[in-house]
């Protein structure tokens, strides 16, 4: 047996390599439900923002207090307990990340004031990012090298499908029975989510090497920053304009209300579909799909104010927007690869990172819209953020090459 590195990462060699088999499949499908849980409390949120705000008395500008400590949760939490966790089982910190989940979910639906739901709404943020992070691992773990990538988006299929179904389900859960019944499924749902991945992930041994001291050498890697960096600001371009979809087609388009849950609906099935397509070309070129998904993803930011003047052009382009999102994929196996012996922590900051993306886009947005820009400007806003992260990957890629020329990679 011998180990040999690639600028890939390094693949042993006289190993048959593990195959996805009837168990593999299980775990996808496990780690999958609680990606839609996830995603479904996550972007439900905004659908019900107007039905909890006027329950617990906030006007809707500080009801969007509780998305924002969600988001900060997320930041706080996935290098937290990714880092804490290092010597716990995988199979037993899945486990328990969603057993946690769905009791902070469970509480957000019975939080009387609005400060003990922001509350809630920060602690259920904690597990997010590290669920997926660790999920991730798992599957890249039980798979062909060459096939990691399909695998994994697998399990983001059910954060996409959450913003296809899940979204639209919780706006007429908001309209009919409540806003907290939405917050309590998804807390029966991450229940069911624990038990599922207790019986199907592998039992596997931690790693006897592994401590929290040596996930902490991923903050001293470069390239772990730079590509966090890109995912950070470059998927802000996504979510300046996601966030304010509903607004631009009823106030700029003046579109009836009743075409919001479609449009909300346009958005998931693009999300879904090219989260597929980067699994499959993730797994063949990660560098070459991540230029694509932020050159493009620019290049339809910077048309999506144009793309308003026409409900037509307009639905196309919401649904090519998943060329940007897809992002996350390629960026994620890169970490897998550039992070070493740290892969754990690296995975979760992904996703702490791409919270940061949910902050800062909408952020800057809303500024260039508080200036007197009608809300297309969110289009022009994500461009400039597409194309700072572009520069970053760019810069990424540079550094990589050096070092690999250096032999430092």
């Amino acid at each position: 047996m011998t180990i040999e590195n690639t600028p890939h990462g390094a693949t042993v060699q006289g190993i048959e390599p593990p195959v996805i088999n009837a168990s593999s499949r299980l775990i996808i499908l496990a780690l999958a439900l609680g990606g839609f849980a996830i995603g479904t409390t996550e972007f439900a949120s905004m659908a019900v923002l107007p039905y909890f705000s006027q329950e617990l008395g906030v006007d809707s500008a500080r009801a969007a207090d509780a998305i924002s400590a969600y988001a900060l949760g997320v930041v706080i939490g996935a290098p937290t307990l990714a880092v804490l966790g290092a010597k716990v089982r995988r199979r037993l910190m899945l486990t328990w990340l969603m057993v946690a989940f769905a009791v902070f979910n469970i509480l957000s639906a019975f939080a009387p004031t609005f400060g003990s739901f922001m509350a809630m709404r920060f602690l259920s943020g904690l597990p997010h990012g590290a669920y997926f992070g660790v999920g991730a691992l798992v599957i890249a773990a039980a798979v062909p090298k060459g096939k990691r990538a399909a695998a994994v988006s697998k399990m983001f299929l059910g954060l996409t499908i959450a913003t296809t179904l899940g979204v639209p389900m919780a706006n007429v859960l908001g309209q009919t029975v409540g806003w907290r019944w939405t917050f309590g499924l998804v807390g029966l749902m991450s229940l069911l989510t624990a038990i599922s991945v207790f019986l199907t992930a592998p039992r596997v041994p931690v790693d006897p090497t592994a401590s929290p001291l040596k996930e902490l050498g991923a903050l001293k890697n470069r390239q772990v920053w730079l590509t966090l960096a890109t995912g950070a600001i470059g998927y802000g371009g996504f979510f300046a304009v996601y966030t304010y979809l509903v607004d631009t087609s009823t106030k700029s388009m003046n579109l009836p209300a009743s075409y919001e849950p479609f449009i909300l609906m346009l958005a998931g099935v693009g999300m879904t579909v090219f989260t597929m397509v980067y699994g499959w070309a993730s797994d063949r070129s990660y560098t070459a799909t991540t230029f694509f998904a932020l050159i493009v993803g620019t290049i339809l930011l910077i048309a999506y104010p144009w793309a308003t003047a026409n409900v037509v052009t307009f639905a196309a382009v919401v649904f090519l927007l998943g060329i940007l999102s897809g992002v996350s994929m390629p960026l994620q196996i890169r970490l897998m690869d550039v992070a070493k012996e740290s892969q754990q922590l690296a995975a979760a900051l992904h996703h702490a990172a791409f919270n940061v993306a949910n902050a800062l886009g909408p952020f800057l947005a809303a500024k260039a819209i508080g200036a007197g820009y009608d809300y297309p400007v969110s289009g022009h806003v994500g461009a400039v953020l597409s194309i700072i992260g572009l520069a970053i990957f760019g810069v990424t890629i540079l550094d990589w090459r050096r070092r690999t020329r250096l032999g430092h990679a």
